[in-house]
């Protein structure tokens, strides 16, 4: 467990010190792209509680929405994570008409799981509540996830047509519907972590997240994987995972898969040959083509 993120880690720390300032990540986007920074969505003051929206260019209306949730194993990054090595797919969704909305949720040192997953339900609300503001189509709204940010965007696609009150502020319902989810190599099911690992093993990023282990609150383990939640009412999903990830193993992605299967959802998943966990190798001609043709094929 300690091999898979400790790597992660390191690596998500020093992207969450490079892109941490707006103005590294601008060059990623086309010119003439509106931004609308740090705006809070949960009426307090929380420093993590703040999302960006990113319009195309030229003026419009009535956008259909990506919405991006970083990774960095639920404890380091924000909300500019993982756009440094996605610069071409970022350029291309709003060059193709689609708004692009960047959510910060809070880290699992601060708070432990279901924190993370509410922050999103918030952001999300916020963003459906709003969206004449911000010019967006509140009937077609997308995830799209990175590691950590992968299994969040994840468990929201997957669990946001059931009754799941944790995942729910003071209980308050969600409105908002998801169209599609596009998941880059973020965990499924916890329980996959712990086949080697000590019953009682907590000093891990997911450890942290849950407040335990998996093996001793497999109840918590449970809530907090994506598949617990598959049915037939679920949003499409695209999946995109390394080859060779080292962090969160491919078997996350073959499962989840799986499971849509059997809900007969519809969902491809794309291997990046001799891929690791995370870089550039995600940003090729290939997958960004999918991307696209996906998110435009679910929202239009």
């Amino acid at each position: 467990m300690k091999y898979w993120f400790g790597c992660l880690i390191v690596i998500c720390s020093y992207s969450s010190l490079v892109f941490s300032q707006p103005e590294s990540v601008k060059s990623a986007f086309p010119p003439g792209t509106i931004f609308h920074q740090n705006i809070p969505y949960a009426s307090d003051t929380v420093k993590k509680h703040l999302l960006d929206v990113y319009l195309p260019a030229g003026g419009g209306s009535n956008f259909p929405l990506v919405i991006w949730v970083h990774g960095g194993a639920w404890m380091h990054g924000d909300k500019y994570a993982d756009m440094g090595y996605m610069k071409n797919t970022i350029n291309a969704i709003l060059r193709n008409g689609f708004a692009l909305a960047s959510i910060d949720y809070r880290p699992s040192t601060a708070r432990i799981f279901p924190a993370q997953i509410q922050d999103c339900y918030q952001a999300v609300e916020f963003l459906f509540g709003n969206a004449a503001t911000y010019k967006l189509d509140k009937s077609r709204f997308s995830l799209m996830g990175f590691s950590a940010g992968g299994h969040l965007a994840s468990l929201l696609g997957l669990s946001s047509n059931n009754a799941v009150p944790e995942f729910h502020v003071q209980s308050k319902k969600h409105s908002f519907k998801i169209k599609a989810v596009i998941d880059f190599y973020g965990p499924s099911d916890f329980m996959l972590f712990f086949g080697m690992a000590k019953p009682d093993e907590v000093d891990n990023p997911i450890g942290i997240l849950l407040g335990s282990s998996p093996i001793l609150r497999p109840d918590i383990s449970k809530l907090a994987s994506p598949v617990t939640y598959v049915d037939a009412n679920d949003p499409p999903f695209l999946i995109v995972h390394g080859e060779k990830d080292a962090e969160v193993p491919l078997t996350h992605s073959y499962l989840l898969k799986s499971y849509l299967d059997l809900a007969k959802v519809k969902n491809e998943l794309i291997i990046v040959k001799d891929a690791p966990h995370f870089g550039e190798m995600f940003d090729t001609d290939e997958i960004r083509t999918k991307v696209i043709m996906f998110l435009k094929t679910q929202l239009k």
